[in-house]
């Protein structure tokens, strides 16, 4: 990473040629900045992410002509709800990337202020690779190397004790108090979230959100022995493939949770495909993900564990989906996402017998 830049940028027209050349320049290969294109990237709810197209007065092979910058949302409320989502991201380049084996973009540069209201995240350009689209959902091929890159996160640190002190993380591992208090957030959001779509939302998926949300604090406190750093919203709107090979790289890390690792996969899965190609494909694609763990060194975790593991956490994505929608800012998009993740979702938790599964073990 380079020298932090003299300041951080709060907006996009702040992304101009002279921070551009504190950041990508050092002392011994001075970087001189002609123009900058300044174009917005994506929609997200918690972020502003902007694609930089640069021109140079001496460029070099090293110096990249398109970069990615991430910025925090651009309303301020927001800004200020998602502070630690900030925080998370800044501690995932900083601290963790470079321990784990998750394929994730190269990061050119970071920085965040003591209070985590400014944030910059500068990352190479992976173009032509194509954001995932929550919606139209992925094939089975895609999702098959999502869950493996996925097991390049999980696998490598796999029941690392330090995850449980580490700073920055949006749901630690609760205490029975802690789960409590998730517990009573869960059925705010959701609460909100049905009063909001409830309209677009069968009276039976309005029904398995209910009992979702009663479930959550004995959830959240079952199944600790297995543990490992949770991406905490891996979906396919935070995933980019490559278009001729389905090579996936992970993005947005402002969710860092820790809990069972399964519960991730499960939120993936169940969110990516329509019911019945993941009904079709599901027990592969954990097999798949089980078989990625044990090449990154985990050993004593059989296949019916992980199976049941990926039945359990699939509360995480009511608890996600609903957190996410009642807090965050809204948009059109966004609300067909919600609706398309929880639709998924909750047919998924009906399907496995979930909420059975995690009442017997409670």
């Amino acid at each position: 990473m380079s020298p932090t830049a003299s300041a951080i940028p709060s907006s996009p027209q702040e992304l101009t040629g002279r921070w551009l050349e504190s950041v990508l320049g050092t002392d011994d290969h001075p970087v001189s900045v002609d123009t900058v294109t300044v174009e917005p990237v994506g929609t997200g709810q918690t972020g502003a992410t902007y694609r930089l197209s640069v021109t140079y007065a001496d460029p070099t092979e090293s110096a990249p002509a398109t970069l990615v910058v991430k910025l925090p949302s651009q309303d301020a409320g927001v800004r200020e709800r998602v502070a630690l989502g900030y925080r998370s991201e800044h501690v995932f380049y900083s601290r963790v990337a470079d321990t784990v084996a998750v394929p994730i973009p190269d990061c050119l540069h970071i920085d965040i202020s003591d209070d985590a209201a400014d944030f910059v995240l500068v990352l190479a350009d992976l173009a032509p690779a194509v954001q995932g689209d929550q919606i139209a959902g992925c094939t089975p091929a895609q999702a098959r190397a999502a869950v493996r890159a996925l097991a390049g996160l999980h696998g490598p640190r796999w029941c690392d004790p330090t995850w449980l002190t580490l700073d920055g993380v949006v749901m630690p591992v609760p205490d029975a108090a802690g789960a409590g208090g998730f517990g009573d957030l869960a059925r705010i959001a959701t609460t909100t979230t049905i009063d909001r779509l409830g309209h677009s939302l069968s009276a039976t998926d309005r029904a398995t959100l209910t009992d979702c949300a009663e479930a959550i604090t004995p959830w959240l406190r079952s199944d600790t022995e297995r543990f490992s750093l949770l991406h905490g919203d891996f979906r396919l709107d935070n995933l980019l493939f490559h278009p001729e090979t389905d090579e996936v790289t992970v993005v947005d890390w402002q969710t860092l949770s820790v809990g069972l690792p399964a519960r991730d996969l499960a939120y993936f899965v169940a969110t990516s495909l329509d019911p019945h190609t993941r009904a079709e494909h599901e027990r592969d694609l954990v097999a798949a993900y089980h078989q990625a763990l044990s090449e990154h060194g985990v050993a004593g975790y059989d296949a019916q564990t992980c199976w049941r593991d990926y039945r359990s956490g699939m509360l995480s994505i009511p608890l996600i989906t609903t957190l996410g929608f009642a807090f965050a800012a809204g948009s059109d998009r966004g609300d067909d996402m919600f609706i398309a993740m929880i639709e998924r979702g909750c047919e998924a938790i009906r399907d496995l017998g979930t909420l059975d599964l995690v009442g017997d073990r409670s």
